[in-house]
């Protein structure tokens, strides 16, 4: 049996684009036919004499679009394009799911926001609250986060709940 040509499927790609022109290039490659997506958040913009509910990108400099790699080439000459994501010289595809979570998201009613990408296992540090300034491993047990601190040398460690977003990655 033939394989189906890898050049030729479409996936989704991050794309790194100059600063402040993520909606440009994303209407860009709109009007070429494909198929880009924005994730953008509101935010109240203050001026001197007065506020203003804006819209801004989510993820500040990047943008995705679904493409061939065939037709990496004229994704790459959209103005403001810097880059497409990926290991190398290799472009690396989001996985679908991850795509479709972030349109669900989207569209849902619930208040949402950037936020710093945090992992299991991740070394954190507490920036506010009781603990800030401690360092720590960040764990999640049943639904609550945990900040693991350890003392490596004897090889000990104590745990305590935390809320994921007094944390950042070290």
């Amino acid at each position: 049996m033939n394989q189906p040509n890898q050049t030729n499927v479409l996936h989704w790609y991050a794309l790194r684009t100059r600063s402040r022109h993520e909606k440009l290039v994303c209407d860009r490659l709109a009007s070429q036919g494909l198929e880009p997506l924005l994730p953008t958040v509101k935010r109240v913009s203050q001026w001197k004499d007065r506020k203003k509910e804006i819209e801004v990108p989510l993820f500040s400099g990047y943008c995705f679009v679904r493409f061939s790699l065939q037709h990496k080439l004229p994704v790459l000459q959209v103005a403001g394009v810097v880059d497409v994501v990926g290991s190398g010289n290799r472009p690396e595809p989001i996985p679908e799911e991850e795509i479709e979570s972030l349109k669900t998201l989207m569209t849902s009613v619930l208040p949402y926001d950037a936020h710093p990408y945090l992992r299991e296992g991740m070394a954190v540090e507490v920036i506010r609250g009781p603990l800030q300034g401690v360092k720590g491993i960040l764990l999640r047990k049943d639904r609550c986060h945990r900040l693991v601190i350890g003392v490596r040398l004897i090889q000990q460690a104590a745990a305590v709940e935390i809320n994921v977003n007094d944390v950042a990655p070290v």
